[in-house]
């Protein structure tokens, strides 16, 4: 990774490169299984800013940060960051008193100023447009349940205008896969980003395809995959547009038997397949529903592997820290 500094967005790395996160974390998954010490970063410290709650990010990060022999800060509530202080000078005191910085967050762009002005290693951690530690990990899952990246065909329906539509869409085409986008088509990829990764994928050999047509678009598919329909911070009106649109894209069992015996379903999580939680009950009781973007015989199957993902979200954060934070 002697090319690199910051893990920004997968558009960045090579097909080499990604595969030599996954092979990475591969490796330090072994080693914390056998319980192997590998504080491999002893003394260094990272500061974790969270702009948005998390749960998989935080813990993988802080998890993985001890792991290597790092001490974090997680800083939320209280950061001047784009209050009192510019990104810009929280990045340069930050970057004088930490050997990296993790962002979780809004646009891309902010990411990419705390980039350029840190003087140390920034992490992605989530943006509105980019999720790349996720796609490590959803990638490291489906090489572990397949054995394989190239040729494996990854369905993903539902809302795929942003982050996570956008970065594996950008993975597939960088690793071979064959990515199909199914949603109606105001809900696809933005074109500039899909004349991108079609121009990546015909060095790749990758299959990029679009479809509004879930029966179809699920024939042969290895994974399944989606996430939540509505961000929490939407109002109403939106969540009612975005429920309707995308009713027709619910994971069920009836497309994973259309998909395939072989068929696994994976989530980035959090996922509204039970609505249990409070603002899953308000959902449900508002739209008639039991259930949102996954029923909950598909998400409690065996043939979901979206825990297997969720755990994995930590072995690639670790490699990606120990890859870039290793050389500096």
């Amino acid at each position: 990774m002697e090319n690199h500094t910051h893990f920004l967005k997968l558009l960045d790395f090579t097909p080499d490169e990604i595969r030599q996160f996954l092979d990475t974390a591969a490796d330090l998954k072994a080693k914390k299984k056998a319980r192997i010490p590998h504080r491999y970063l002893e003394g260094r410290n990272v500061a974790l800013i969270f702009e948005k709650t998390s749960t998989r990010t935080r813990c993988a990060f802080e998890v993985a940060a001890r792991d290597l022999g790092m001490g974090s800060s997680y800083i939320a509530t209280g950061s001047q960051m784009g209050v009192k202080e510019s990104i810009a000078d929280t990045a340069r005191v930050l970057g004088r008193m930490y050997d990296g910085i993790e962002y979780r967050g809004y646009g891309q762009s902010i990411v990419d100023e705390l980039a350029r002005y840190a003087g140390v290693p920034v992490f992605n951690g989530l943006t509105d447009e980019f999720h790349p530690t996720q796609v490590l990990a959803d990638f490291l899952t489906i090489r572990e349940h397949f054995g394989k990246l190239r040729g494996a065909k990854l369905v993903y329906l539902g809302d795929a205008r942003f982050n996570m539509g956008n970065s594996l869409m950008v993975g597939c085409a960088k690793m071979g896969l064959h990515f199909v986008a199914c949603a109606p088509k105001s809900y696809w990829p933005g074109a500039e980003l899909v004349e991108t990764c079609q121009a990546i994928a015909k060095e790749t050999g990758a299959v990029l395809e679009f479809s509004e047509a879930p029966a179809e678009a699920v024939q042969g598919a290895d994974v399944l995959y989606t996430d939540v329909w509505v961000s929490m911070g939407e109002p109403v009106k939106v969540w009612q547009e975005r429920i309707d649109a995308l009713a027709p894209y619910q994971v069920t069992m009836e497309l994973m038997d259309r998909a395939g015996e072989q068929c696994r379903f994976m989530h980035c999580l959090p996922s509204f397949h039970d609505l249990k939680t409070d603002i899953g009950r308000e959902m449900g009781e508002r739209f008639h529903r039991d259930a949102m973007e996954v029923t909950d015989e598909v998400f409690e199957s065996p043939r979901s592997i979206v825990f297997d993902e969720a755990e994995n979200r930590m072995h690639t954060i670790k490699a990606v820290m120990y890859e870039l934070m290793s050389q500096k």
